[in-house]
């Protein structure tokens, strides 16, 4: 086994971090430039000549370029400086460190389908993969990598045209210190050049009230039930493409992140929107036909962590801009049952009252995700009316690109929730004032507007 493959993950980081020191400094200009940092990298880590595709492939991940055959740079940044978007695939293949894998046999840790190794190199079916992401985490050799979006953020920062907005997933707290607080990221992105950070839980707390009427208008009978969560791209896509006749039963919205980005473009016309997420599906979710536009990059907790320390960003330092932006519910979103919790305390408030209950089932990771669906395609009774499906293990705070422990991140999560003076979506006056922007009555009858719906609504 090479060593030098071994735990590329931590080594892959660093190619990022160099190229965003690079990058933000100016002094990536040209091809020699990038040459110089693929020899700096291959030193470091005592790779061979030959390996080299192998380095500069990686390079071209970390800018949000696919990987190309040949060993010489081009116009690799050139691209970057004229382009406004990263291109699917998210994840990409790497020739090369296969051959030195011990491992016999790679099968889809997330779902036993979607990738496995033929003749050599790692092959994705596209068509079976729920995009999770757990293959590349899975991967200690480097052969499979998610494209990292922020090169192209930098542009936008720098040229400071328009406005750029930080839309935070709401697991994002206590990812990057005990005592760091969202006002102090948010102090941080406004310093790298951000005109504000908004809390994704805020626009939860819409699309709660939004499933909350849907429930209550499609759950009639005892027999009826729901599928939510709309913030999950994997179960979204474990429901769509495995599963086609429960798909009805699926909630019509959108994701919190989508939401966030329809409605700041709505208001703000010229603004681009940047996503800050725990895993990596995300990247693929903001890509697909019938949402693309919302969110023009994601990046996840592990690189932001990583472009903190590039631009020697030192959260515990910096003051505290607080902003309370979404209610106790809207934050829960985070960690599995949240979702559920807060969709209750809004069809609780709902006139008249109901006389079938919300009776949840929360599922969380894929191997319990699937077996609710298969319960539920067969035709057994499940002894619940909303079920809340979470791809990864704890929701979102279990994500592929956390920077904590799971139960550390439910802790400050719960932890966030709790210290919101918004006890439910309804109490929620930042969502009002959105909502008078937009020309939309009240919140009662929210869900009457044709605008708000299409913009909470996938096409």
């Amino acid at each position: 086994m090479e060593e030098k493959y071994v735990d590329f993950t931590v080594k892959r980081m660093f190619i990022f971090n160099e190229l965003v020191k690079r990058y933000w400094k100016g002094s990536l200009n040209t091809a020699v430039d990038l040459d110089e940092l693929a020899v700096h990298i291959r030193d470091k880590y005592g790779f061979r000549d030959d390996e080299m595709p192998f380095i500069k492939n990686h390079i071209r991940i970390a800018m949000g370029l696919d990987t190309r055959g040949e060993e010489g740079f081009s116009d690799e940044l050139e691209w970057l400086k004229q382009s406004r978007r990263v291109d699917l695939p998210v994840i990409a293949k790497i020739d090369g460190p296969c051959e030195y894998c011990e491992k016999k046999d790679c099968i889809c840790p997330k779902y036993e389908t979607g990738l496995y190794r033929r003749t050599k190199e790692a092959v994705i079916e596209d068509n079976k993969c729920l995009n999770c992401g757990e293959c590349v985490t899975s991967c200690d050799f480097g052969a499979l990598a998610d494209k990292i979006e922020f090169l192209p953020v930098v542009n936008l920062l720098k040229e400071a045209k328009i406005p750029v907005y930080a839309a935070v997933a709401p697991a994002i707290t206590g990812q990057f210190g005990q005592d760091v607080t969202m006002g102090q990221l948010r102090t941080a992105f406004k310093v790298m050049g951000f005109t504000d950070m908004v809390e994704v839980a805020m626009f939860a707390d819409i699309l709660t009230i939004k499933e909350a009427v849907e429930f209550d208008n499609l759950v009639k009978t005892e027999k009826d039930f729901f599928l939510t969560s709309c913030c999950c791209p994997v179960w979204f896509n474990m429901v769509k493409k495995n599963y086609p006749e429960m798909y009805k039963y699926m909630s019509p919205s959108v994701s919190p992140m989508i939401a966030s980005g329809r409605i700041l473009k709505k208001l703000y016309p010229d603004a681009k929107v940047v996503f800050m997420a725990p895993c990596i599906a995300k990247k693929a979710e903001i890509k697909e036909n019938d949402v693309a536009g919302a969110i023009d990059y994601v990046i996840n907790f592990r690189e932001l962590k990583e472009i903190f320390d590039a631009l020697d960003i030192r959260l515990e330092k910096l003051p505290s801009d607080d902003v309370d932006h979404a209610s106790l519910g809207g934050r829960l979103y985070a960690r599995t049952g949240g979702v559920s919790f807060s969709v209750k305390t809004v069809v609780n408030r709902l006139e008249p009252r109901r006389v079938i209950k919300l009776k949840a089932k929360k599922v969380d990771g894929a191997k319990k995700c699937k077996d609710i669906l298969e319960q539920l395609n067969s035709g057994q009774t499940i002894d619940a009316n909303f079920i809340e499906g979470m791809g990864c293990i704890g929701g979102c705070v279990g994500g592929p690109r956390t920077n904590i422990d799971r139960d550390a991140g439910k802790d400050k999560v719960n932890d966030f929730a709790e210290e919101s003076f918004i006890l439910t979506p309804f109490d929620n006056q930042n969502i009002i004032k959105i909502l008078e922007q937009l020309n939309v009555g009240s919140l009662d009858n929210m869900m009457e507007n044709e605008e708000l719906r299409k913009l909470l609504t996938r096409e």
